[in-house]
């Protein structure tokens, strides 16, 4: 297993390793429209962040990607690049990602009359950094998000931030088990997801950090 930086090369074949990341897990997918995902959450990384995009290879093919932001102040916002990818692709006229969004709009509507908290974005300078991590399926259980991480945390350190955070489902708890080993903690409250199901269920946003 190789853990590298990302080059310009890997573009092609990282777009196509996002399509089949994280399938089975409750955050295997928003919406269920690849390509707008994917502006959301690869994109802008790749073009705004290159420095921070690190790769898992084995036997040179990609396996695993952590896409990362130093300081998320200076990194569009995701509401913003949700936004702009829901008007690009005009996801209201599109079956799928139209109903999750009428969903979205429900719950939201739902949230507000009981008074319930609603998932934020996040801003603390004590953990300005945040990073997204994917590991196809024959790669989880190798070590490969393990080094991803090892190589982000060593990365931040380096660059002087103080710390990072992320943002994770509680339902997700593979994903928590693994970032509680990386010495990530929970940090917030925890409210539903508006328009996100999994089986038919509600999702809990959870956020973690990580001090450096």
């Amino acid at each position: 297993m190789e853990i590298r930086a990302f080059r310009e090369a890997d573009r092609a074949e990282l777009r196509e390793l996002f399509a089949r990341a994280g399938e089975g897990s409750p955050s295997g997918s928003l919406w269920g429209h690849t390509e707008s995902e994917r502006e959301i959450y690869l994109e802008p990384y790749m073009d705004l962040e290159p420095g921070s995009l690190f790769l898992a290879a084995d036997h040179g093919r990609l396996v695993g990607y952590l896409t990362g932001c130093l300081d998320s102040a200076a990194f569009p916002g995701e509401d913003e690049r949700m936004a702009r990818a829901i008007r690009r692709h005009r996801l209201y006229l599109r079956r799928g990602p139209a109903a999750f969004l009428a969903r979205a709009v429900l719950d939201s509507a739902v949230a507000a009359i009981r008074r319930q908290g609603a998932p934020r974005g996040f801003t603390d300078p004590r953990w300005p950094s945040h990073l997204h991590i994917n590991v196809a399926p024959e790669a989880r259980g190798t070590g490969a998000a393990h080094e991803l991480m090892a190589a982000w945390q060593q990365r931040v350190k380096e660059a002087g931030s103080p710390g990072c955070h992320l943002q994770t489902l509680v339902e997700n708890t593979r994903a928590v088990r693994f970032f509680e080993r990386a010495g990530f903690r929970p940090y917030g409250p925890e409210p539903p997801v508006p328009g996100l199901r999994h089986h038919g269920r509600r999702l809990h946003q959870r956020t973690m950090v990580w001090t450096a």
